[in-house]
């Protein structure tokens, strides 16, 4: 935002939203009604902040490093909360999302498809963070669900004498599935019911259009990339099963 525009606009306006949320939440009785508020409350304290530090460090591969490092340890710990705490949940969710990021990363820039900048590796190694983050989130906890629902027919499996992969095969592939959902709609309607972020950013920056869409097709094919991997990895580890699961909180 530059800086002659006053903040005093922006501030009603989140506020009316943060408002109209609550307001909406809380006469349906939906369940935390103010965790999406407060979501909002934590992400403009966060972007102040991250604000201010990228200005004075994007230029250098060391300072990027250690910023896309504490990005990834933040969403590996929000995706093993959101399965079940434990250090070998967060073993594994760090495990799957480093190789899915990494090779993705790796081929984006030995490819040259991006140029090997810490600007270009900052900007695209923390969307295809966020977005690794919410797959491993949604492939989890997909899978935990669907073997809990199904335990019978899993059970069923086990007794003609199926091994634990096997009989959670189905639930398994799934819970890939359903788990890259959101990003496959994001990018089959891209230019024609959502204008990414990324893109509108670019071009507000003064990139051409055409820049600014090479670089979001970079983006979505990287958040494909790195989404599927982390998925397939997590799936691979949790579904064979012998002990139908708890209940996730």
């Amino acid at each position: 935002m530059p800086a002659h525009e006053p903040l005093g606009p922006t501030a009603l306006g989140v506020g009316l939203l943060v408002v109209l949320t609550i307001g909406v939440l809380w006469s349906t009785r939906v369940p935390h009604p103010l965790a999406p508020s407060w979501a909002i409350l934590r992400g403009a304290v966060q972007l102040a902040v991250i604000s201010v530090v990228l200005g004075k460090v994007i230029a250098s591969p060391v300072w990027v490093a250690a910023a896309l490092t504490v990005m990834f340890s933040v969403a590996a710990t929000t995706a093993t909360r959101r399965i079940g705490w434990s250090w070998r949940h967060l073993a594994l969710l760090g495990g799957a999302m480093a190789t899915g990021i990494g090779v993705t990363l790796a081929i984006v820039f030995t490819t040259d498809a991006l140029h090997p900048s810490p600007r270009y590796a900052l900007a695209i190694g923390g969307i295809v963070i966020g977005n690794a983050m919410s797959i491993a989130t949604l492939a989890g906890r997909r899978l935990h669900e669907s073997i809990d629902e199904h335990w019978d027919e899993v059970e069923g499996w086990l007794a003609l004498g199926a091994t634990p992969a096997q009989s959670t095969i189905a639930f398994a592939r799934s819970a890939v599935y359903s788990a890259l959902i959101p990003s496959t709609d994001q990018t089959k309607t891209t230019g024609l019911v959502t204008l990414p972020g990324a893109f509108v950013g670019a071009i507000f920056g003064g990139v051409s259009p055409l820049e600014a869409g090479r670089f979001q097709i970079v983006v979505l094919a990287s958040v494909m990339a790195a989404g599927s991997v982390t998925a397939v990895l997590i799936v691979r580890v949790l579904a064979p099963v012998r002990v139908r699961p708890a209940p996730l909180g």
